[in-house]
């Protein structure tokens, strides 16, 4: 097992982050608590030339304290290949850019070590690799075709509608049966978004809560609640939605050991699945969220177990 040194974290900018929620945050302080350097930088500073990749980093020092988190010290461009570790944390839209940053750091993992694997991210996109288990979800439609949306809706009853691509939360509607404003919303959408859209049946057990549950290597290794507020459909924190302190039903760790495998297989070190009542809805494994939240209500240091695994990696 080699030492690790250098730790390379491509993110958002660590300036905006929000520290009491950041996974991004909880996994580098973590790395910076076992003794390993840290580097910052923002996917725009990524270069690829001669066969080599290269970043404009800068070393990152961090502190659990709101408003002086973070020092960042002289910029230097570096080639990635020699850093032991690279986090890819920066959060979604699943756009081109996102999927040419995956494209190149191909080309240095896993020699480095990529969390998580670049290629498989790039092509297990939540809202459709969960549709691999396909009885374990809810009823879901992906089409850009409005006859098929308001056909699923006429089935279904309520369903929800959602970009294909978003994350946290945006855009994201409850069109119940009667709504007459279906219409100008698959319009609005058409407008937005190139890509199709995903329509999903409605759960009423939403308004009981979303559960976050987080895998580390293929194992559950804690979870959150995250339940809406009263006049929203959606659960995610920086919407509205509340965390409580949860545990796993039976059906929930049926799903966990179901996916398991398929998560080992595609090299998914940390992975978020959102369950709704006995129903997986995504699965996220671009920039999952929810280690502080689990250690805040008395769960595992996931943080911990996610750096035990990738040491066994290395």
């Amino acid at each position: 097992m080699a030492k690790i040194k250098n730790v390379a974290v491509q993110m958002d900018h660590v300036a905006g982050i929000n520290i009491a929620g950041d996974s991004t945050f909880a996994m580098s302080l973590e790395a910076q608590a076992r003794g390993y350097k840290l580097f910052h930088y923002t996917p725009d500073r990524l270069s690829f030339r001669d066969g080599k990749l290269f970043a404009t980093v800068e070393p990152m020092v961090l502190r659990d304290v709101k408003g002086d988190h973070f020092e960042l010290g002289t910029s230097e461009r570096v080639d990635l290949s020699t850093m032991d570790v690279i986090l890819l944390r920066q959060d979604p839209p699943f756009d081109m850019a996102y999927i040419t940053s995956t494209h190149l750091l191909e080309r240095i993992h896993p020699k480095t070590l990529v969390v998580n694997d670049p290629a498989w991210v790039r092509n297990s996109p939540e809202k459709i690799f969960v549709t691999e288990f396909a009885d374990l979800m809810p009823k879901t439609l992906i089409t850009k075709d409005a006859g098929e949306i308001r056909r699923f809706r006429d089935e279904m009853g309520d369903i929800i509608l959602k970009p294909l691509y978003g994350n946290g939360g945006a855009g994201v509607f409850h069109s119940t049966k009667d709504d007459r404003n279906l219409s100008s919303l698959l319009e609005m959408f058409g407008q937005l978004f190139r890509e199709p859209f995903i329509a999903q049946q409605y759960l009423p057990d939403v308004r009981k809560g979303d559960k976050r549950i987080l895998l580390v290597d293929g194992e559950p290794a804690g979870a959150i609640n995250r339940v809406p507020a009263e006049h929203d459909s959606r659960s995610n924190m920086h919407v509205g939605g509340r965390a409580e302190a949860t545990e796993l039903t039976a059906r929930e760790i049926e799903i966990c050991r179901r996916i398991g495998p398929a998560l080992k297989e595609r090299g998914f070190l940390f992975v978020g699945i959102d369950v709704i009542g006995d129903y997986m809805t995504e699965i996220n494994v671009t920039s999952p969220t929810g280690i502080r939240e689990v250690r805040k209500f008395g769960g595992a240091d996931i943080a911990a177990l996610l750096w035990d695994a990738i040491e066994r990696k290395r």
